[in-house]
């Protein structure tokens, strides 16, 4: 099975470095406010022309993690428009009034939306994860979950994400490990079945969000997973 490396971009001239790098698909935000909120459909579109990724915008207009009716309208002509401007896919997730996975509003929105999607790192803000999880995987066209394992980041929740993956092959299938990842705790991730990462200011020079993505930083990474995957399949490989 091969990886996918997911980097999250805020402009169209971070798209061409990360591609260049050897990144598998682009995250689009509008604004870092909030954990990530939509972008523009013109940026959509300018980063189409711009490389031949992956693209998948987050579908999200305001703090929170619920939504209601009249604003569900206005983010599936969001979701239209970004398909439009030559998304391969989305990136969501809403929780409801009792604090558990908006199935619901899921449906509303992807209703006849065939494209694959990510669930958002609200699944880690779960009261029964178990419960959340189990929920997930009955999802139509949903092939990633972006999750640290914990509210707060890789480091505190990478234990229970590491059990999570090894528990089920579906779960292992679904994860995307986020939240401040190390290049440390790649090898972990991968020997537990994650095949899924996505990056944020680890790819910007000095961790700044005032740099564009940087090449040969995203390669550090391509490379780094690629040797892992590669020792895993083969754990009588030499070092490199």
């Amino acid at each position: 099975m091969t990886t996918t490396l997911e980097v999250r971009i805020t402009l169209p001239a971070d798209a061409a470095p990360a591609e260049a790098g050897g990144a598998d698909r682009l995250e689009i935000v509008g604004t870092l406010d909030e954990g990530g909120l939509s972008p523009e459909p013109r940026t959509v579109e300018e980063v189409r022309r711009r490389t031949t990724l992956q693209l998948r915008p987050v579908v999200r207009l305001r703090a929170g993690l619920g939504t209601d009716g009249g604003e569900a309208v206005r983010l599936r002509g969001l979701i239209a428009s970004y398909l439009e401007a030559g998304a391969d896919g989305l990136t969501l997730g809403f929780m409801n009034g009792m604090g558990q996975i908006d199935v619901e509003v899921l449906g509303a929105l992807l209703n006849d939306v065939t494209c694959p999607w990510t669930f958002t790192r609200a699944v880690d803000t779960q009261l029964d994860p178990d419960k959340a999880w189990r929920t997930l995987v009955t999802l139509p066209g949903l092939d990633s979950v972006r999750t640290a394992g914990s509210a707060r980041d890789l480091e505190h929740g990478l234990d229970d994400l590491l059990r999570r993956a090894e528990s089920d092959p579906r779960y292992a299938a679904l994860i995307m490990a986020d939240g401040d990842v190390h290049p440390d705790q790649v090898p972990w991730l991968i020997r537990a079945g994650v095949r899924q990462i996505h990056l944020d200011e680890q790819v910007r020079p000095g961790g700044s969000w005032k740099a564009y993505v940087d090449e040969p930083l995203v390669r550090s990474w391509r490379r780094l997973i690629d040797e892992e995957l590669g020792h895993h399949r083969h754990p009588d490989a030499p070092a490199s």
